[in-house]
Order: structure tokens, then C-alpha cells, then sequence
């Protein structure tokens, strides 16, 4: 056989056996297609259709669903009524600077009207150096406004426009003495100085709060609420569900400047008893007694090492001069002593109570004179001068 007929050949029988597989295969397929033909198709078992299950009406969720649909009308009256005597508070501050002279900056806060006849409260911090001062009410109504009067020491301030737009009206007060941790709280003010009139609601988290602000400010009797408040919001009103404020919005604590959860606002009854002497005088007078952290903290350790006859009280070192606790003849000391890397002034007299109430930091006679006295008051100390105890009448000054 020749080479092409060979090759001829090979093909040939190449071509029949590819043939005989593919008809092989083919028979094969078609057999399982024929085998589900020969007969009809059994029917797919119906799909089982779990229903979602409703949602179990207990009491407790009817009675929750219930209140929030109750609730909401009475916020958005409380809404309606209260933000036309929410403002946005805008200042322009000049800051020096050597090269460049003075510069402008623009600040901005909230801050609600307080009485008819356009006197506006708000935060001390929000106007701190305000060159200039714009009060926004509606949109559109933006009045000039002047400060009448401040108090850094409570972080207030009130300022005054010429007059109020029609249909503003100052905010109710309500007692914040009564209020209690869980009360609903309400808050209205400007985020950002960008989004006016806004209103968050949260609870009362807490009460009584110390903070310290800039330049060693302490601000007691502090309300905390986890309502949702930012920067601009500082100076508006916490209201409660009649409406009435409760507190004056003044900072938030968070690690990143953002909210957190904890705002924190000054009470309004401390407003109430401050804002009328800053329209009448324009500052508020602060009690002194002229010894205010002029000593030392008594502690068992510390009265071990000086051989003091108490272990708490306040030991005072210095007076200054024409306080009224110099004129109450309260003496300073006369004495000194190394303990290890300190010197103590000592042989002063020690206050251990004011007023009946016991001393044991200078903070519990910073908070008790703030808190429960007034300029002209006389106060009581108990003190202990050469291991004799007495009391010491002294009739407070207003603090320099």
C-alpha cells in the first residue's frame, strides 16, 4: 500500500469510529431525555411559605407605641411655640496680631429671648470679645445687638435688640430644683451656626455635674442630657415637655469635639437669680471672704506630719489685706516649716465649717459661698485658732 493510500486509510477509519462515538453518545443522551418522556412529569412539591410572624402585642409594646404617638403633637406644639424665640447669635472678634495687625473672626451661638423688651440670654463665651453682635430671628430678620450685661464666672451673658419682631415672645422658666434624672429634654439652637432653629430631644442623665471651663471656671450644679448638641448650639434654651426651660445649653464633653452623648447645661433657676442684677448693673457681684485657697487641704497625713489637732478642714497660710476676713480678725500664719521638698506656712487659724456646713476642700467653701450666699451676707466660720475652738462672724465682700 502506498504512503498516501496508507494515510487515506487512517482517515477512513478515523472518521468511522469518531462516527460510531458520537452516535453512541448521542443514543445515550436521547435515552435520558426518552426515559422522562415516556412518562409526564411529576409535579414539584409546592414552595412552603413561612408567613413573617406579627409582632406580639404585649401590654408594655402597646403601651410604648402608644405614648410615642401621644407625644408627638405635644412636640411639635412645643416647637412651634418655642423656636421663633430661639436666635442665632453671630459675632465678629478682632484678633491682634503682630505682623498683620488686627483680624476679623466670626463666631456664632444661640441663645433665646428672655422679656419683652428684647433681652436675649445666652453664653458668656458666645460673646467674649464680640466687636460686633447680629441676632437672626426668622429668616430674613437679623437685628443689631448690644451687650447689656456678663457674668464669666456662670458663663452668662445677656444682650438687647431694639426691639423683638412680631410674634416672638420670651421662653416660660420652670423650676429646675424639681427637676429628675429621666425627665424627657428637649433642645433648640443652631449647629455649626448653620442649621438654625434645630430641636433634638434626649433625657435628663444626670444632675448636680461640676465641670471646669477655660481660665479655671467652674460651673456648678451643672444639668447633663444625652440630647444631641453641637457646636453653635451653646446658649440656647433645655426645655422640658411643658415647654419651659429648664437649663441654658453651655458645652458638650467629648474626646473628639464631636457629640458624644453628654451635653450639659446651666440650670435656670441659677439664670433666674443672676440675669436680673446683669440687665439692672451689668455684672453680678460674687461673695469673698478673701482667704479662697490661700492654705492647705487638711488631710490625716498632712495633720500627722504638722501635729494639727484636726484631720479635715482648711488650714489658712495667707489673707489679703482689707478682706473681710481680715477685718473679722481671722489670722493668717506665723510660722513655717520644711517637710521634704516643701515648705508649709503654719500656726494660722484652721476653718473647719462655714455656716454649720463642714469644710474639708477649698472647693466646699468655693461651691457653698457661690451657691448659697450673696454679697453683704453674714456667714459664720467655725475655726480652731491655738487648739481652741470658736466661731467667727464675717459679713461677705464682693470678690475684686
Amino acid at each position: 500500500m502506498t504512503r498516501k493510500t496508507s494515510f487515506w486509510f487512517i482517515g477512513l477509519l478515523l472518521a468511522a469510529l469518531f462516527a460510531c462515538g458520537a452516535g453512541l453518545g448521542m443514543g445515550l443522551m436521547l435515552g435520558k431525555l426518552s426515559s422522562r418522556d415516556t412518562r409526564a412529569p411529576a409535579p414539584l412539591p409546592a414552595p412552603t411559605l413561612t408567613p413573617t410572624p406579627a409582632p406580639t402585642a404585649t401590654p408594655e409594646r402597646a403601651s410604648a407605641l402608644a405614648t410615642a404617638a401621644g407625644i408627638e403633637p405635644q412636640l411639635i406644639q412645643i416647637y412651634q411655640q418655642s423656636s421663633p424665640a430661639v436666635v442665632n447669635i453671630t459675632t465678629k472678634i478682632l484678633r491682634y496680631d503682630f505682623f498683620w495687625g488686627s483680624t476679623p473672626e466670626n463666631g456664632s451661638g444661640s441663645g433665646f429671648v428672655w422679656d419683652a423688651q428684647g433681652h436675649i440670654l445666652t453664653n458668656y463665651h458666645v460673646v467674649e470679645e464680640a466687636h460686633s453682635i447680629e441676632v437672626r430671628f426668622a429668616p430674613g430678620v437679623v437685628l443689631p445687638a448690644q451687650v447689656v450685661g456678663a457674668d464669666p464666672a456662670n458663663d452668662l451673658a445677656v444682650i438687647k435688640v431694639d426691639a423683638l419682631p412680631p410674634d416672638v415672645h420670651p421662653l416660660p422658666l420652670a423650676d429646675s430644683d424639681a427637676l429628675q434624672v429621666g425627665q424627657l429634654a428637649l433642645a433648640i439652637g443652631n449647629p455649626f451656626g448653620r442649621f438654625q432653629r434645630t430641636m433634638t430631644a434626649g433625657i435628663v442623665s444626670a444632675l448636680d455635674r461640676t465641670i471646669r471651663v477655660k481660665e479655671g471656671r467652674v460651673l456648678r450644679k451643672v444639668i447633663q442630657t444625652d440630647a444631641d448638641i453641637n457646636h453653635g448650639n451653646s446658649g440656647g434654651p433645655l426645655l422640658n415637655t411643658a415647654g419651659q426651660v429648664v437649663g441654658v445649653i453651655t458645652a458638650i464633653y467629648s474626646p473628639t469635639g464631636a457629640n458624644a452623648g453628654v451635653g450639659l447645661a446651666i440650670p435656670i433657676n441659677k439664670a433666674k437669680r443672676v440675669v436680673p442684677v446683669l440687665i439692672a448693673k451689668g455684672r453680678y457681684a460674687h461673695p469673698w471672704l478673701g482667704i479662697e485657697h490661700l492654705g492647705y487641704a487638711i488631710t490625716p497625713m498632712l495633720a500627722a506630719r504638722l501635729g494639727l489637732p484636726v484631720e479635715q478642714g482648711l488650714l489658712i497660710a495667707r489673707i489679703y489685706d482689707s478682706s473681710p476676713a481680715m477685718q473679722a480678725g481671722i489670722r493668717p500664719a506665723n510660722d513655717e516649716v520644711i517637710l521634704g521638698n516643701y515648705r508649709y506656712l503654719i500656726g494660722g487659724d484652721i476653718l473647719t465649717a462655714i455656716d454649720g456646713v463642714p469644710l474639708t476642700s477649698w472647693e466646699d467653701m468655693d461651691a457653698y459661698l457661690q451657691e448659697n450666699t450673696e454679697v453683704g451676707q453674714e456667714v459664720i466660720l467655725d475655726i480652731i485658732r491655738e487648739g481652741q475652738t470658736m466661731q467667727v462672724s464675717v459679713v461677705l465682700g464682693e470678690e475684686p
